[in-house]
């Protein structure tokens, strides 16, 4: 079985990820290939599909929100995961964005994709690759800086995402 797993990431916290769940599946025995949602031309040659995105106030990066709409169809016949790195801080990252966990616009999209899971992890904010516009958001927020991201939880996902396919392929 052959995976993708896609990402978009400003400053690489993202595919840091995304090389994550790549590693655990492939672990699992799985032929996985990582790549930026950008390198992507198409879905077509894989069996399932990760696909995650830095979030940027409320908001999926354009080329994973692109992917999603260029390869529509592609994605609703196989199996889609999606994950999201966002909120710094303590405690569960859906609810300290009250309940997001998906830009609102893409509803429509995803509801005719189906993604098997929308999941939602905390992120990363390193104050040295911050422009000054991003540094008076992240003060104004009151956003907490530094690496909150939660690699066992990360990889239970994939582990989850592992099992699913080799149920599939065995069935």
């Amino acid at each position: 079985m052959k995976v993708l797993v896609a990402y978009a990431s400003k400053y690489g916290a993202t595919a840091e990820m995304a090389e994550r769940v790549g590693k655990v599946l492939s672990e699992a025995g799985l032929a996985v290939e990582v790549l930026s949602a950008e390198a992507v031309q198409e879905v077509k040659p894989y069996d399932a599909v990760v696909l995650g995105s830095a979030v940027y106030a409320g908001s999926w990066m354009k080329p994973v929100v692109e992917l999603l709409q260029t390869q529509e169809q592609a994605l609703a016949t196989r199996p889609l995961w999606i994950f999201s790195g966002g909120p710094t801080g303590e405690g569960d990252p859906v609810e300290i964005m009250h309940g997001w966990r998906y830009p609102e616009a893409l509803k429509p999209l995803l509801e005719r994709i189906n993604p098997r899971s929308i999941a939602f992890f905390h992120g990363k904010i390193d104050p040295e690759k911050l422009h000054w516009g991003e540094k008076l958001i992240i003060k104004a927020l009151r956003a907490r800086t530094g690496d909150f991201r939660d690699w066992k939880a990360l990889e239970a996902w994939a582990q989850e995402i592992a099992q699913a396919l080799h149920v599939e392929s065995e069935a």
